[in-house]
């Protein structure tokens, strides 16, 4: 029996120019860490894929589910790896399609990388359908959307025949657009814009901002099981943590009831600014959509924007809440999200939040209280915690306090 295989398809790396070595490197090291509690075999380029192979021959379905969360993965197939003998790639038709569950109709499409195997493709589609129709005479051939494709690839010396796959999440390996910091709550909003982030290649680093001792450290446990549940998209390195509850307190005592939000993001957007220059980031991420709420219309995002030079990242600006949500449920991590939780976001909340801050105030507001002293404290006492997620993360020497160990998740 020929091996079973998975071999991987991506779609943008291979648009790419003389750099897409870079690109397919990467998305190879990405798959080893994503697959290291696997029985793997070996992992590599061959012409316009990446073969994944098993140590015991035959990969199993729940691999390949593993691939297809891989980000630059743009499906995921379960092929038969057979030499250029036709009797072999043949009975690997005839099992594909047999696998292939309830079909009324299929078509096979050849397709071979090199000149050097004397059959042409379209002998190679003659001879294998000739053998599926002898196999199955119930079924019926369309050339035209078929039920089913039997796919027959011709590449250096081997022959890979499938007719399922999975479809990956797409996108670009991690590791290959740099590093970000994202502002990440235990809702549903600022872990999906870390995925869609993470989804175009660059790694992320959240930053939780938390309201102990204000409240209890629940959020944080929570950001915890967020991240590990992105885990299979290899995107996080390390979590940052920052206690900022009492400084919450200070400033609602400080400022107008209705300005106390936008303090509150100015205080966070400095403090991310600063660990982002710290780990050597390129932007900050958040989680906002446009309108959702009051600290999100144009005019209060403008005067929190003001307190940082980076460019500011919002995947989800134009999305709805039910767009999100949908997404939460596709990268696992809606379930967490709907527990509710006491954190930062739900301390000391103004009754009637300013939704059209006007920049004069909010200076006046700032400068009420001694934010210089405040944002340089908060950095000083970030916590942090690793994961073993991202293989092309690397921490910053600079903090030396980690977190305290985290209870179970709840």
């Amino acid at each position: 029996m020929p091996n079973r295989v998975c071999l991987v398809h991506y779609h943008e790396i291979g648009l790419k120019g003389k750099n897409r070595s870079t690109f397919e490197n990467q998305l190879v090291t990405n798959l080893h860490r994503a697959l290291r509690g696997y029985d793997l075999g070996d992992i590599k380029r061959v012409s316009g894929h990446i073969l994944v192979t098993s140590a015991s021959g035959r990969v199993s379905d729940e691999m390949a589910d593993a691939i297809s969360r891989v980000p630059g993965v743009a499906r995921v197939s379960l092929a038969y790896l057979c030499g250029l003998d036709q009797s072999e790639y043949c009975a690997a038709a005839v099992r594909s399609l047999s696998e292939a569950g309830e079909f009324g109709s299929f078509k096979v499409h050849a397709r071979r990388s090199a000149t050097n195997y004397e059959l042409h493709t379209l002998d190679i589609n003659r001879i294998v359908g000739s053998v599926l129709c002898d196999a199955f005479p119930d079924k019926r051939v369309e050339m035209h959307n078929p039920d089913v494709i039997v796919y027959v690839l011709v590449v250096q010396g081997s022959v890979y025949v499938y007719a399922s796959s999975l479809v990956g999440v797409g996108g670009l390996p991690v590791g290959t657009a740099g590093k970000v910091v994202t502002l990440l709550s235990s809702g549903f909003d600022s872990p999906v814009a870390t995925w869609m982030v993470g989804r175009r290649g660059a790694i992320c680093v959240p930053v939780h901002f938390s309201g102990r001792p204000m409240t209890a450290d629940t959020s944080e446990w929570l950001c915890q099981d967020i991240v590990e549940a992105l885990a299979p998209s290899g995107t996080i390195g390390r979590l940052y943590v920052v206690p900022f509850g009492e400084r919450q307190r200070e400033i609602s005592l400080a400022v107008p009831q209705s300005l106390r939000i936008i303090m509150y993001r100015r205080v966070m957007f400095a403090v991310s600014e600063r660990i982002a220059r710290i780990e050597g980031a390129k932007a900050l991420v958040t989680g906002e959509s446009l309108g959702q709420v009051a600290s999100q219309t144009l005019d209060n995002m403008a005067v929190v924007n003001e307190m940082v030079s980076m460019p500011v990242l919002r995947p989800l600006c134009g999305s709805d809440k039910q767009e999100i949500m949908r997404r939460a449920q596709q990268i696992g991590t809606h379930e967490l999200s709907s527990r509710s939780v006491e954190d930062c976001c739900t301390l000391f909340m103004p009754r009637r939040p300013e939704t059209h801050a006007r920049l004069e105030a909010v200076h006046a507001a700032w400068d009420s209280f001694d934010h210089e002293s405040m944002i340089e404290d908060l950095v000083e006492h970030v916590e942090y915690r690793d994961f073993d997620q991202c293989p092309s993360y690397r921490a910053p020497k600079r903090w030396k306090r980690h977190h305290r160990e985290l209870g179970p998740a709840i």
